[in-house]
């Protein structure tokens, strides 16, 4: 493991405690601030929006300008964004900070592609699903932290505490190399990437696999207490549970080869719906969460399923296609399943269980079982 790989991952475990700590619990603040439910969920559903627009353009302009800083500037704009949030006395300051934050996913394809340069001898799904991981790891003893400061002293404070976390995070950050720029031989300038027909066929498979897999996510919890009459308390294990999951099974697939790990976490996330829909008790639904861990790996190893399709230089672009397309199954999802919940909430699990299993044979009969070198002789100027 290189030095640079070893300072990302630790600032991102770092990073992963401290956004745990406050990230469950700010739909309840901001209700505490006087936002309505539909303001929570127009709130959310904006920095959904803003990922959407910032993730192509960062990732080309890190192919052309160098990633490093790209990491930099997100770190900084997080911390910015967590202590205005943390100073909020009312509802609008409040939403300039969390929309500040949001704007902070930008950072996701120049810092894949800065993982997948830095990674050394290990293979580009081993540094983006080790990283990922170490992220989620985080994020286990976030929500733990958060609840127990958030009872004692209320919410407000986690805030103030998250932010100093994240200072350290970013102080890590400042220590990391920059990358070489690659030059773009002619026939690889980045709209050529478009002409790419095997890499195109790649993205449609992955917004489709991605929709399916997180449609029986986002009312997974309300379908567990309404009509499974789980607590609230239980729910909440179930939701660390989960998050454990996400580092074991990004752990595990991630030293698969890339197409069997993609198919392997569609699976996992099939045997969740399925045990949301047909489970009986709590290590049922246990069993079902931990397994959801297998939908971080999916959209994990489908930058390291395109890193073969696409010329180094055009890394950046094809990351942010992939997350953009990611995103957008992730807006559109949630309305589906809201749609058939009203009509038949155990039919959501159903219809995702059939949808997955569809993406498994879209992704058996697209994805080359085997990766294909780009033949690329890649040229690099400093900076």
């Amino acid at each position: 493991m290189t030095k640079d790989l070893i300072l990302v991952i630790v600032s991102l475990f770092t990073w992963g405690i401290g956004e745990g700590m406050f990230f469950y619990f700010q739909p309840l603040y901001l209700q505490q601030l006087g936002a309505s439910p539909v303001g929570i969920g127009s709130i959310i559903g904006a920095t959904g929006i803003l990922l959407v627009l910032t993730q192509i353009p960062a990732g080309y302009l890190g192919d052309r300008f160098g990633r490093r800083q790209f990491l930099w500037l997100s770190w900084v704009i997080g911390c910015i964004a967590t202590w205005v949030m943390a100073a909020s006395n009312n509802l609008s300051f409040f939403i300039v900070g969390i929309l500040l934050y949001g704007m902070t996913g930008f950072v996701t394809p120049p810092l894949n592609s800065y993982l997948t340069h830095a990674r050394g001898k290990w293979t580009v799904a081993q540094a983006i699903t080790f990283a990922s991981a170490a992220y989620n790891l985080g994020a286990v003893a976030g929500p733990t932290i958060g609840g127990t400061i958030a009872e004692q002293l209320g919410i407000k404070p986690i805030y103030y505490i998250a932010a100093i976390i994240f200072l350290v995070s970013t102080i890590m950050l400042f220590f990391i190399a920059k990358q070489p720029v690659e030059q773009r031989p002619p026939e690889f300038r980045t709209n050529q990437i478009l002409r790419n027909t095997r890499f195109m066929v790649l993205l449609g498979v992955v917004f489709f696999t991605m929709f399916a897999t997180y449609l029986p996510q986002p009312l997974a919890q309300n379908f567990l207490q309404n009509e499974k009459s789980v607590s609230l308390s239980n729910i909440g294990l179930l939701g660390s549970l989960g998050s454990l999951g996400n580092a074991v099974l990004l752990l595990t697939l991630g030293n698969l080869r890339s197409r069997r790990g993609f198919l392997a976490g569609q699976i996992a996330v099939l045997i969740f719906s399925l045990t949301l829909w047909l489970g009986t008790g709590m290590p049922w639904y246990m069993m079902g969460y931990f397994l959801i861990g297998g939908y971080k790996a999916i959209r994990s190893l489908s930058l390291a399923l395109s890193r073969s399709l696409i010329h180094a230089s055009q890394m950046g672009t094809a990351y942010g296609l992939i997350d953009t397309v990611a995103s957008i199954a992730i807006i559109l999802a949630p309305t589906l399943a809201g749609l058939i919940y009203e009509i038949n909430p155990s039919t959501v699990f159903i219809v995702a269980a059939i949808m997955i299993v569809i993406s498994i044979g879209l992704s058996l009969a697209f994805i080359p079982s085997k990766d294909q070198p780009t033949n690329e002789t890649p040229v690099v100027v400093e900076n």
